[in-house]
């Protein structure tokens, strides 16, 4: 058992350039007077979405978490034998750390100890993850890095007395335009060491109606996470968004390999926003783009892998392939 009360095992590190609420007045000004409008899929993810985001992880029609995490339960001891001595594991957008857990009870059984280094956004998150984790795990401590993932990379490369397994769980990747996570990539292998390896979950391409489905559940609570950036703008900007005017919209647009997400005015009206001094005018049925989720075939993650500088060293998939989990290591 690694000694050390739970205060002395846990770390924060604060890598925030930017004020939040600032940069969240400016894209919002940004996508709102762009054409068409759109708003940054990140910000949908405040306290409120968050929790939003984690009753859709457990709806009957959203498989991503369901699959991922029958790869991760089916595939951790062989993930965790890859390594012969403990290591700092890594994971870029955290959150609550469900899944993590699977991947961090395998290292913790196979090697006695394991460093933690979740990366988030919001500081609070990790604070109460940590603390749930250090109290479970005795064997654990805690480096948490509470920013962007662009302001945490610089931190992991401090991260270089072990070896370094890093997790991005989830499908995020699906949330960049196709170059745009090319370039991710090849940010984030620049941030590896010789030896250190990246999990990644990519969501594959299938049918358009489980895909539609997923965004889109029966319950309705997709559309309120959406919805929730605009509440979100009234609660930070002052804004005075009627919620019950925009409708929430899906479609997946097969060519592009896209699920697009956008609200919808159903009436031609302005919204003012006191705090950016603006008012923004919509017509009828015009859009707020909100989120694409890009989904990929087995060789366009091969290209997207290779063009980044890494190789698929494992690749795993659920029972219904639906979902892959990508072990990549860097290619040179």
């Amino acid at each position: 058992m690694q000694p050390g009360t739970t205060q002395q095992r846990f770390t924060l590190i604060d890598a925030q350039v930017d004020s939040h609420p600032a940069t969240f007045a400016q894209e919002v000004k940004t996508g709102l007077t762009s054409s068409p409008k759109s708003l940054p899929c990140r910000y949908l993810y405040d306290k409120e979405g968050s929790k939003l985001f984690e009753e859709i992880c457990q709806l009957p029609e959203y498989y991503p978490t369901r699959a991922e995490t029958q790869i991760l339960r089916d595939r951790a001891a062989e993930i965790a034998s890859q390594f012969s001595e403990a290591i700092a594991l890594v994971e870029l957008g955290s959150g609550s750390a469900v899944k993590t857990r699977i991947l961090m009870e395998a290292l913790l059984r196979r090697h006695g100890k394991l460093r933690y280094v979740p990366v988030d956004v919001s500081r609070t998150i990790l604070e109460e993850s940590s603390r749930i984790l250090l109290q479970d795990y005795p064997s654990l401590e805690i480096i948490a890095i509470a920013g962007e993932y662009h302001h945490g990379f610089p931190h992991l490369k401090a991260q270089s007395d072990r070896r370094k397994l890093i997790l991005w769980l989830g499908g995020t990747l699906g949330n960049m335009e196709r170059p745009e996570a090319v370039r991710f990539l090849r940010v984030l292998r620049d941030t590896m060491s010789p030896g250190d390896l990246l999990l990644i979950g990519v969501d594959l391409r299938k049918d358009r109606t489980v895909l539609e489905k997923a965004y889109d559940d029966s319950q309705g609570v997709t559309s309120r996470f959406n919805r929730n950036i605009l509440a979100r703008i009234n609660r930070e900007l002052n804004g005075n968004f009627d919620l019950d005017t925009f409708r929430y919209s899906v479609i997946y647009n097969e060519k592009a390999g896209r699920v697009e997400m956008c609200l919808v005015s159903e009436q031609a009206q302005q919204v003012s926003i006191e705090k950016l001094g603006m008012t923004v005018s919509f017509e009828a049925e015009e859009a707020i783009y909100t989120e694409n989720s890009y989904k990929y075939s087995l060789p366009e993650i091969q290209a997207l892998v290779s063009d980044a500088g890494l190789r698929v060293a494992h690749q795993w998939l659920d029972d219904g392939s639906r979902f892959s989990s990508n072990l990549l290591a860097p290619s040179s």
